[in-house]
């Protein structure tokens, strides 16, 4: 008998060269990492050039969104993706700084964590608190994917049916209500 495997979404980013070379190379590499720390890769969407956010902090980031089943808990898979940042140089000095990689954990499965309370207050919070705070713990689904183009074109390639288990509203659905002019930044390469 084999252990429940969680699915995960999984966003990929990166603005900086690393080890691995460019953006888009850099995110091919990481893809093949994620088979060496316990995900087993399940879906991968195209890799899309984006601006950089906040709008003219740095060069265009490369982005995409993984679907990688496991039996690890969320805690542990954030973990390992932390892991993988390092291995590529990533270093966490600077709020929405360019970065070498760039790995957030999206989902798990249907799970909100800690609780709805926490998830509404972080997905409630204004754009200058969001330059400053960070969550003490794992926040999910991600409080901010439903506001985020470079999260939703690449997470409508592979789960656009994807419902949030507390907006009620698929993937697809969070992207369609997002202006046009951000789905049109979000370029497919």
């Amino acid at each position: 008998m084999t252990e429940p495997r969680t699915k995960y979404l999984v966003a990929l980013g990166a603005n900086l060269e690393s080890q691995a070379g460019n953006p888009a190379e850099t995110l091919a590499a990481s893809v093949q990492a994620l088979a060496g720390a316990g995900l087993e890769l399940a879906a991968l969407s195209r890799f899309y050039r984006t601006p950089c956010f906040p709008i003219g902090e740095g060069p265009d980031f490369v982005n995409a969104v993984a679907e990688v089943r496991s039996v690890m808990g969320p805690q542990d898979v954030l973990a390992a993706l932390h892991r993988i940042e390092a291995e590529f140089g990533r270093e966490r000095k600077e709020r929405w700084a360019a970065r070498k990689l760039d790995l957030d954990l999206l989902t798990a499965g249907d799970l909100v964590a800690p609780d709805r309370t926490v998830l509404a207050d972080w997905m409630a919070l204004d754009l200058e608190a969001q330059k400053t705070r960070t969550p003490d713990r794992m926040v999910l689904p991600h409080p901010r994917l439903q506001d985020r183009a470079f999260v939703l074109v690449p997470m409508a390639d592979i789960a656009a049916g994807w419902v949030h288990p507390v907006l009620g509203r698929s993937a697809a659905e969070m992207l369609a209500a997002l202006p046009a002019a951000d789905r049109l930044e979000v370029v497919a390469l």
